[in-house]
């Protein structure tokens, strides 16, 4: 498949989720593979696409702090992390009804985050809602963070399903490095009397380091 094929513009491309369809398109690390996530089927597909088990809840991106409060509980984060978005910090939040149960773990939480790629973010604006972020492969492939790195099959199978792709613009290109750091806010066990610090339990490492959470006055516990 060669790389005029897989441009797309962004309008269409939004028009494209809003409608159900799953595509490819940039974020700050790699290449995502998503689709609306209040859209059902659409989520199913995602899981179908990558051979991805369903018990392995996929992330989402946000535009912005409104899209998070539309699908989680944001009142169940400390303020001081929305210090982090945008940017590479997903968290675990509990989750609204309006998502399939794919997306949502044991517990009931979603995993979130409001993304910094200028597509990805105008990607879900213009959708009108968070986008499923998990990275463009087959399930324990490599992540590509270039469109001629993308799985041939991965295409393969999402062109014989009627979908678009991949998303390409002049915007950023995916950097590669480090995934988003997922973390966990931990209940308060003192209801918060006495100023301790909130705490947090870091899920999965990445860009956003312990000791970056802790100097924003974090206490972060295994």
């Amino acid at each position: 498949m060669s790389l005029q094929l897989l441009c797309q513009n962004l309008q269409e491309a939004a028009a494209c989720l809003r409608s159900g369809h799953t595509l490819i398109f940039p974020t700050e690390t790699f290449y995502g593979l998503g689709c609306l996530a209040t859209n059902a089927a659409a989520v199913d597909l995602v899981y179908q696409l990558k051979r991805r088990p369903v018990h392995k809840p996929l992330l989402l991106l946000a535009a912005d702090i409104e899209q998070v409060r539309a699908v989680a509980d944001i009142a169940a984060m400390p303020e001081a992390l929305a210090a982090f978005w945008p940017g590479p910090l997903t968290v675990l939040l509990p989750a609204k009804a309006v998502l399939p149960p794919a997306l949502v773990n044991e517990r009931g939480q979603v995993a979130v985050r409001v993304t910094s790629h200028p597509v990805a973010a105008a990607l879900a604006r213009e959708a009108g809602g968070p986008l499923t972020a998990s990275s463009a492969n087959l399930n324990g492939g490599q992540p590509a963070c270039e469109v001629e790195k993308l799985a041939p099959e991965l295409l393969a199978a999402l062109e014989s399903r009627g979908q678009i792709p991949c998303v390409v613009t002049d915007a950023p290109r995916p950097q590669g490095g480090l995934p988003s750091t997922l973390v966990e806010p931990l209940a308060d066990e003192d209801g918060g009397a006495g100023g301790r610090a909130p705490r947090l339990r870091i899920i999965r490492a990445g860009a956003v380091s312990q000791k970056c959470l802790e100097s924003a006055g974090f206490i972060v516990e295994e």
